[in-house]
């Protein structure tokens, strides 16, 4: 009796399933980037990753920052200091400790400023001791002593030039962006009573 040739469509399926049977299982967790050395787990999300870490010796960190002040001359003058008096603590007992400088409570207002690209705010004071921090872009501040100084994002600056005597047209600071993106800050105003010559009187 004659065999009917073999069905090469039935050969190919039989060839593609011993192939299947040949390929090494791979568990759903590792096709979805699982640890390949411990199959059906997936990696440690990133909560759990640093519930496993252990917090490191606590070393006393320091801030620095640009205080613009006005001098016994009545100049405005600016110089780079560093908050240094900070505490680890918690917010309260359930929180993890961090690093805290608390400065002494007063009331304060907050502004929320973008400066357009090619902003320039002429001589002027200060409204009120306020501190800027710079969320985006760059700007510069010039004092009445010739320094310019250019800040960026994370930068934080003290603005207490109060009371200056204007002097060759000068009076307070010039500030303005820098470069083609306009610059974000955030701007915290105290109330509290301006001082004079005295740099770097937060700590």
């Amino acid at each position: 009796m004659t065999r009917p040739p073999p069905d090469p469509t039935r050969r190919r399926a039989l060839a593609l399933v011993g192939g299947l049977a040949a390929l090494p299982l791979v568990s759903a967790a590792s096709a979805r980037g699982g640890n390949p050395g411990r199959p059906g787990t997936l990696p440690p999300r990133p909560h759990e990753a640093a519930q496993g870490v252990t917090m490191s010796e606590p070393t006393p960190p320091t801030m620095p920052y640009w205080h613009v002040y006005t001098d016994g001359d009545g100049v405005s003058r600016q110089v780079q200091c560093e908050l240094s008096q900070f505490k680890f603590e918690g917010v309260d007992p359930q929180t993890a400790p961090q690093w805290n400088d608390k400065q002494e409570k007063s009331q304060a207002g907050v502004t929320f400023t973008v400066l357009p690209v090619g902003w320039v705010g002429e001589w002027h004071e200060n409204p009120r001791p306020q501190w800027i921090a710079i969320l985006s872009g760059r700007w510069f501040v010039e004092t009445m002593d010739g320094v310019r100084v250019e800040m960026g994002p994370g930068e934080l600056m003290m603005g207490e030039d109060q009371g200056t005597k204007e002097r060759d047209g000068k009076k307070g600071h010039l500030s303005g962006t820098v470069g083609d993106e306009p610059c974000t800050m955030i701007v915290t105003g105290l109330e509290v009573t301006p001082t004079v010559n005295q740099p770097g009187r937060f700590k």
